[in-house]
């Protein structure tokens, strides 16, 4: 192992050593979207990136990866808002405030049943440390798998790159631009709650995505 990812994973405060592992992250990314987003774009939605999941997540030993997976769907936005690329699907964007329940069963949901049909992003308003772990229970026995997946600040490119915004209890935190779809669900909260509750909550949501995906793609559901 070397020196860098051995301070990353003793997760010391030297600066010096992560700073290399994500400039490192920054140029693979800049050459990932060379003539698409600048190198100073990329820089900066790295660096942001990194100092916003560092505030609230608890995984310091991966926390480079993540700012890296983070990095590059704020990227992948950014691109499309500014119509550097395009897509062919639909985007949707779920919100919530910790994005570690309600966003993430949504997002995971629409995922599955849309099967590449539709684009799925989640974000918090005010993200929690890690994915609520009845949440995780709840998606597991349907056969979806949440261990993979972290929470995420809301950042304005995701916002813009989507479609359809759908939030659920997030307050006035989302950004409103125009020419989007904003819809509201009225979802119970599952933090805190037992596991029979959160069953009720991840079919509720369920039951809802499904019927968006019709809206979505109305002439192949």
């Amino acid at each position: 192992m070397n020196a860098d990812a051995t301070t990353e994973s003793a997760g010391t405060p030297d600066l010096l050593m992560p700073q290399a592992l994500l400039s490192r992250t920054a140029e693979r990314l800049a050459a990932q979207y060379r003539g698409i987003v600048s190198e100073q774009t990329v820089e900066r939605v790295v660096f942001e990136s990194y100092t916003a999941l560092r505030r609230t997540s608890r995984i310091h030993t991966h926390l480079v990866t993540l700012t890296g997976r983070f990095a590059a769907e704020r990227l992948a936005a950014l691109a499309q808002s500014t119509g550097a690329t395009t897509t062919t699907v639909p985007e949707v964007l779920f919100i919530c405030v910790h994005n570690a329940g309600r966003s993430q069963m949504a997002a995971a949901l629409l995922t599955h049943h849309a099967a590449g049909r539709v684009h799925v992003r989640s974000a918090g308003s005010l993200p929690a440390a890690d994915i609520n772990p009845i949440v995780e229970r709840a998606m597991a026995e349907i056969g979806l798998d949440l261990a993979a997946e972290f929470p995420k600040p809301l950042t304005d490119d995701v916002v813009a790159a989507a479609d359809v915004v759908i939030s659920m209890g997030c307050g006035d935190a989302c950004p409103i631009y125009p020419g989007k779809r904003y819809l509201d669900w009225q979802v119970a909260d599952p933090d805190n709650h037992p596991i029979e509750t959160v069953r009720l909550i991840r079919d509720d949501l369920n039951y809802r995505v499904r019927n968006l995906l019709v809206e979505l793609l109305p002439a192949t559901t």
